[in-house]
C-alpha cells in the first residue's frame, strides 16, 4: 500500500483522529448523562411540588397551586372548566407535551379521583442544553487541535532517528568504504534497521570487489588468448601456400576472434558501473558503420541479399567506439540473418541510424520481448545480442525503436538524441 503523505503527517493524522474519537466518546457520554440527570432533577422537583400542593389541597380546597413564570398547575376534577384538552388524557407520571406552542414537562398524580397536573416550561432547559452542546463542540475541536499539535511534535521526535538514518543512507555510495551506521543509533527498531543497512552495504561492497576482481581477471585471461588467436590467424593468412578452403576457414576464425574481443571489451566497459560515465574518447559514426558493414559482407555470399549503405552526415559521438560497433554489428547482423532475399538498407543521418530489411519480420507478440535478456527468438536460441544493445543505449541515453511486420520486414531506428515529450 502506498501513501502520498510523509510518515510524520500520517502520525499526526492518527493522533488527530484518536483525539476526535476520544472527545466524541466523552462528549456523547457527558451529554447523555447530563440530560438524564436533568430529567431526573425535573421529575423530582415536580413530584415534590405536586405532593406538597396535594397535601395542602386536601386540607384546604382553596389553597393556591404553585405558579411562576415556568410552573403551572391544574386540578382536573368533575365540573372543572378551562382545562386544556392536552392534559385531560394524560396518565400518571412524567410527560413531555406541547401546549399553546410551548414545550413543557408534565407531572401527573391522582388523589381522590382528582388528577393533579403540574407543568414546567423547558425553555431554560433547552437553552442550557444548547449552551452545553456548544461547549462540547468547542471542547471537541480543541481536543482535536491539541491532539494534532501533540502528534506533530511527538512524530517529529520519534521520526527524527528515521530521518537521520535516511539522510545517512542517501549519502552512501557503493564505491566508498562502508561507514558503520548502527553505532550512532540506539538499540531499538531504528538501530536494527541501521544494523541491517550495515550488513547489506558490506555484502554489496564485497560483491563489487568480487566483480572488479572478476573483470580484471577476464581482461587478462581472455584478452591474452584472443590476441594470440588473432596474431596466429594473421600469420596464417600471410602464407601464400594456403589454399582457398583453408583460407576461408582461417578468415572465419579471425572474424570470430575479433568479434569476441570486441564483445569482451564491451562487457568490461559496461561492468564499470558509474552514475555519470566520463567519456575520454570520441567515435566517427560513419567510419564505424562502414567498418561494420564491410565486416559482415561474408554473410551475403550464399543468399540473394544486397546491403545498401547511405551516409548523409559526418556524425561524431562522445562514446567508446567499441560499444558503438557492438550496437551496429548486432543490428546489421540480425537484419542480414533474418533476410533470405531482397535487401538490407542502412542509413545514417544527423539524428541517428536506420536499419531496414525485407526479411521474415517479427510476430507482433514478440516485438516487446526481443530486447529481453536470454529471450529465445524465432530460431529458438538464446543470446545477449539485443539485450546488450539495450544496455548500451541506456548507458548513453539513446532511443531505439522497432517496427516489424511478418513476411514484410523490419525497421529499427537508433536515435542518438533522446526523444522529447
Amino acid at each position: 500500500m502506498r501513501f502520498k503523505t510523509s510518515l510524520r503527517y500520517r502520525v499526526t493524522l492518527a493522533f488527530a483522529l484518536l483525539g476526535l474519537l476520544v472527545s466524541l466518546g466523552l462528549a456523547g457520554s457527558l451529554y447523555v448523562l447530563t440530560i438524564n440527570m436533568e430529567e431526573r432533577h425535573v421529575t423530582e422537583t415536580l413530584s415534590a411540588e405536586l405532593e406538597d400542593y396535594i397535601a395542602r389541597f386536601e386540607s384546604n380546597h382553596n389553597a393556591l397551586p404553585p405558579a411562576s413564570t415556568t410552573i403551572r398547575t391544574y386540578v382536573i376534577q368533575p365540573g372543572a372548566i378551562n382545562i386544556p384538552e392536552e392534559l385531560q388524557d394524560l396518565d400518571i407520571g412524567l410527560h413531555k407535551i406541547t401546549l399553546e406552542g410551548k414545550d413543557y414537562y408534565a407531572e401527573v398524580k391522582v388523589s381522590n379521583e382528582r388528577h393533579f397536573v403540574v407543568l414546567y416550561n423547558d425553555k431554560q432547559i433547552r437553552h442550557r442544553e444548547n449552551q452545553f452542546k456548544l461547549f462540547l463542540g468547542i471542547g471537541i475541536l480543541t481536543m482535536v487541535l491539541l491532539s494534532a499539535v501533540l502528534g506533530f511534535w511527538l512524530a517529529g521526535r520519534v521520526i527524527s532517528p528515521v530521518r537521520e538514518l535516511a539522510i545517512r543512507v542517501a549519502g552512501l555510495r557503493p564505491e566508498d568504504h562502508p561507514t558503520p551506521l548502527a553505532v550512532d543509533f540506539p538499540h531499538d527498531e531504528v538501530g536494527m534497521l541501521a544494523h541491517n543497512f550495515d550488513a547489506y552495504l558490506q555484502r554489496l561492497c564485497a560483491f563489487i570487489e568480487r566483480e572488479q576482481a572478476f573483470t580484471a581477471d577476464v581482461s587478462h585471461e581472455l584478452r591474452t588468448p584472443l590476441a594470440v588467436i588473432e596474431g596466429a590467424t594473421e600469420v596464417l593468412l600471410e602464407d601464400q601456400g594456403l589454399d582457398a578452403t583453408r583460407r576461408t576457414r582461417v578468415e572465419r576464425i579471425a572474424r570470430s576472434a575479433r568479434e569476441m574481443s570486441q564483445l569482451v571489451s564491451a562487457l568490461l566497459l559496461l561492468a564499470r558501473e558509474e552514475q555519470n560515465p566520463t567519456v575520454e574518447s570520441s567515435c566517427a559514426v560513419a567510419e564505424a558503420l562502414q567498418h561494420v558493414v564491410d565486416g559482415h559482407q561474408h554473410l551475403l555470399r550464399h543468399k540473394p541479399v544486397k546491403i545498401k549503405l547511405d551516409i548523409h552526415a559526418k556524425t561524431i559521438l562522445p562514446v567508446e567506439c567499441t560499444l558503438l560497433r557492438v550496437v551496429l554489428a548486432n543490428l546489421i547482423r540480425n537484419a542480414i540473418y533474418f533476410t533470405e532475399q531482397g535487401h538490407v538498407s542502412v542509413s545514417l543521418d544527423e539524428e541517428g541510424i536506420s536499419v531496414m530489411d525485407t526479411g521474415i519480420g517479427i510476430p507482433k507478440e514478440h516485438i516487446q520481448r526481443v530486447f529481453d535478456r536470454y529471450y529465445k527468438g524465432l530460431t529458438g536460441s538464446e543470446g545477449i545480442g539485443l539485450s546488450l544493445v539495450k544496455r548500451i543505449c541506456q548507458r548513453y541515453n539513446w532511443n531505439i525503436d522497432l517496427d516489424s511486420r511478418e513476411d514484410t520486414g523490419t525497421v529499427i531506428r537508433l536515435s542518438f538524441m533522446p526523444a522529447t515529450t
